[in-house]
């Protein structure tokens, strides 16, 4: 029985030590295969990278000898304009399409750099970009409902347990979260946009903004008796704001998502576009909308105002309650501009497309 016993165990330990060494040769040959692989897909993207360089100055030198040509009169303006059109087919599939992985001129920008360094991070395939966009409006929609549980929560707090005066400690917390928030969706709109997202530039200046500000309150001292009431007036104004972008974020997210999917699939907006604030939206969606979005700004300017009138008369005098004043009415200017920028744009391209529809129309009328 014992030889028996340790003649299996020999056969065990044996058996086990050759599954070892094949798991560690399985290994080996994968490592290799891997190494290979990597290898020559690094060769084959440095020779694309440098297809693109060649094809891209090609593209700016031809571009150059039209506009020679014209001047010096070898070339008719009909024809030039002709080529100067398949020009510029040939540089957006050259920026836009799957080759703009591989143009070396792509620029992330400094708010990327100093938080990730100096890496590339423009995704080669688009099953990547699509994550990424998926991802941006997945944290939007989750900080959405964050945006507008918080503030209230703090507010009706205030009223039924804290007799009318907000305690410091849950207001920095809110203020920190404000700052993760404002730097994430930065972040990812940096990435966004050198990955061909159409996110306007002053959305993402806002960001750093509403950064700036949410790091500034964080050393703001929330003071409570005596006249608490008064002097938190501003937190409290701050609060019913964030309460209300929390209701457009919603309504941006839940109207205007869809429209977007809609006019990516009719060749009216790129696959990396996204929804912020009013780029997608149809002429319905953007009368409910653009109200919300106009006294939401007042509302922003006009809290504000009020804290700088705090600072003013002696209140409240921190240099945090007069900065942050500053920003609010800096943020609220900005978005209106931006608003009434997109806004006019929509509505000179109705315009065009009505009077593009009306000339078959009047032609066919002089026909009959």
């Amino acid at each position: 029985m014992g030889d028996s016993a340790a003649v299996n165990g020999d056969k065990t330990e044996r058996t086990v030590s050759e599954e070892v060494s094949r798991v560690v040769e399985s290994a080996k040959l994968l490592q290799d295969s891997a190494y290979s692989m990597i290898s020559t897909s690094s060769r084959e993207e440095d020779s694309l990278r440098q297809r693109a360089l060649t094809l891209n100055s090609t593209i700016r030198r031809l571009r150059s000898s039209i506009a020679s040509s014209i001047e010096i009169g070898k070339l008719d303006s009909k024809e030039a304009e002709k080529l100067q059109e398949e020009l510029c087919r040939a540089s957006y599939m050259l920026n836009e399409g799957d080759t703009a992985a591989f143009v070396p001129n792509k620029f992330s920008g400094r708010f990327l750099r100093m938080f990730l360094g100096p890496i590339n991070v423009h995704a080669t395939r688009k099953d990547v970009k699509l994550k990424v966009k998926e991802e941006y409006n997945s944290f939007r929609d989750r900080t959405a409902f964050l945006f507008l549980f918080f503030p209230s929560l703090l507010l009706v707090l205030r009223s039924w347990m804290w007799n009318g005066c907000l305690p410091a400690l849950p207001v920095q917390l809110y203020q920190a979260w404000l700052l993760f928030l404002y730097t994430g969706l930065a972040l990812r709109e940096n990435i966004l946009r050198v990955n061909g997202s159409d996110i306007r530039p002053w959305w993402i200046y806002h960001h750093y903004f509403a950064m700036a500000m949410s790091l500034i309150s964080l050393t703001w001292e929330i003071e409570r008796e005596p006249n608490c009431a008064q002097k938190q007036k501003g937190v409290q104004l701050f609060l019913q704001w964030a309460i209300m972008q929390g209701v457009a974020m919603l309504l941006q997210n839940r109207y205007q998502r869809q429209r977007l999917y809609t006019r990516i699939a009719m060749g009216k907006a790129r696959i990396m576009d996204v929804v912020w604030g009013e780029t997608a939206g149809v002429e319905g969606q953007l009368w409910l909308l653009a109200p919300i979005l106009f006294i939401l700004q007042g509302f922003e300017a006009y809290v504000g105002m009020l804290l700088l009138k705090a600072a003013l008369v002696g209140v409240v005098s921190e240099w945090q309650v007069i900065t942050s004043g500053i920003l609010l009415i800096i943020m609220a200017v900005g978005n209106f501009l931006n608003t009434m920028q997109i806004l006019g744009a929509k509505s000179r391209f109705k315009a065009k497309m009505k009077k593009s529809k009306s000339k078959p129309e009047l032609i066919g009328s002089h026909t009959l």
